[in-house]
């Protein structure tokens, strides 16, 4: 996880920009739930107001998806559907399915996707990816997203709190999970991940001799700091080379956003690979 820092800053007045069109012009939160604000306003997005809350993990994985319009994308272990709403709102031609295990940050996506009025473009299905409902066993997409647990239940303390220990402790092993994403890939589709950087070598032992084109994106909280995070991609089925990119750095000295960031954060500029 990262620290406190990076979760409130990234979130703007939840009212504060125009909306896509069809959106409601107002709401209430569920009980116990905010109402906040990503990508500069223009995601609108119901989260818990105690327990598991977005930091700018999901806003990343959102920003290094540069898919063509029309493209598919399946977006594992959605959450509260973060990532989901802010790929909706910088690639509206986009079709998107949401799968998540946890049934009240499935409700709180759910209420987003009304709000937004994007029911046509995102579905949002309530199960496990690794033995996927029927609705899923079908489908097959052109990216598969996903920003999942990060720590092994055998080496991390687990939170008290139960939804800080869904969003952080891994419900299957990454071998796993990585195999089930790639499943639900057509030949030749991407996977795209957010992950601790000292999982990296568990991401590409899953990775090997099932995808290609392999490339790391390593996110720096400061220069010079070691990476605590790395996006990943890969494509299924490719024996294309691994790149190493130079990376992004977070964080000025003093804590602020980087420009570059910021403009990731708040103006939904893509990520370049």
């Amino acid at each position: 996880m990262l620290s406190r820092p990076d979760y409130t800053p990234i979130y703007a007045m939840a009212n504060s920009t125009v909306h896509p069109e069809g959106e409601a012009a107002a709401a209430s939160p569920p009980p116990g739930a905010t109402l906040d604000g990503l990508l500069g306003g223009r995601v609108r997005l119901y989260q818990p107001e105690r327990g598991y809350r977005v930091a700018i993990d999901p806003v990343l994985l959102a920003a290094a998806v540069d898919a063509a319009p029309g493209d598919t994308v399946l977006d594992a272990g959605c959450g509260t559907g973060a990532a989901t709403l802010c790929l909706a709102a910088r690639l509206p031609q986009l079709r998107i399915t949401g799968i998540e295990q946890d049934g009240e940050a499935l409700a709180l996506a759910r209420a987003s996707v009304e709000l937004a009025g994007l029911q046509d473009r995102i579905r949002l299905i309530r199960g496990d990816l690794v033995a996927p409902p029927r609705a899923l066993r079908e489908s097959r997409f052109d990216w598969v997203v996903s920003n999942p647990p990060f720590l092994e239940p055998a080496r991390a303390r687990a939170p008290e709190d139960p939804s800080r220990r869904v969003a952080h402790l891994e419900a299957a092993p990454i071998d796993r999970w990585v195999r089930a994403c790639l499943a639900r890939l057509v030949p030749g589709g991407w996977l795209v991940l957010v992950h601790r950087a000292d999982r990296l070598p568990d991401l590409l032992a899953a990775l090997s001799g099932r995808a290609g084109a392999i490339t790391i994106l390593p996110l720096w909280p400061k220069a010079g700091s070691p990476a605590r995070r790395v996006l990943v991609r890969a494509r299924k089925g490719s024996r294309a080379p691994a790149r190493l990119l130079p990376g992004l750095v977070l964080h000025h000295p003093d804590g602020r956003f980087t420009e570059e960031i910021e403009a990731v954060l708040r103006g939904a500029r893509p990520i370049s690979w």
